[in-house]
């Protein structure tokens, strides 16, 4: 096996952020939560998890931070309506201000100061 081609049942995601690999039940036992939570924040449009061909939930580690940081949210009182759009806001501003630094680093790139 080479890293080039991976096999197993993962089939190379171990680094995929964005893949699937935990059901429902295993989500909610690593986030210290209940299903209905989880459900719950679905419901509210924070996270849509994905479903397996059997039509289970399946959530990728980028979901359980952002379900985490819900979580967070609720536990201190916030509603939970409140909590997903205060997540949704802060990954909003986080993806803005890495295209921010992105561009600026373009423009440098593109406009180098002046040699003296």
């Amino acid at each position: 096996m080479t890293a080039e081609t991976p096999t197993g049942p993962l089939g190379g995601h171990l680094d995929d952020d964005d893949y699937p690999a935990y059901t429902m039940g295993r989500a909610a036992a690593m986030l210290g939560t209940t299903q209905g939570f989880l459900r719950a924040i679905g419901d509210a449009r924070l996270i849509t998890p994905l479903r397996s061909e059997g039509g289970h939930r399946r959530y990728s580690r980028y979901q359980l931070r952002i379900a985490a940081r819900a979580r967070e949210l609720v536990d201190q009182g916030t509603p939970i309506e409140s909590a997903c759009r205060i997540v949704i806001l802060e990954d909003q501003l986080e993806e803005a201000q890495r295209l921010n630094a992105e561009y600026r680093a373009a423009a440098g790139a593109a406009n180098p100061p002046p040699a003296t």
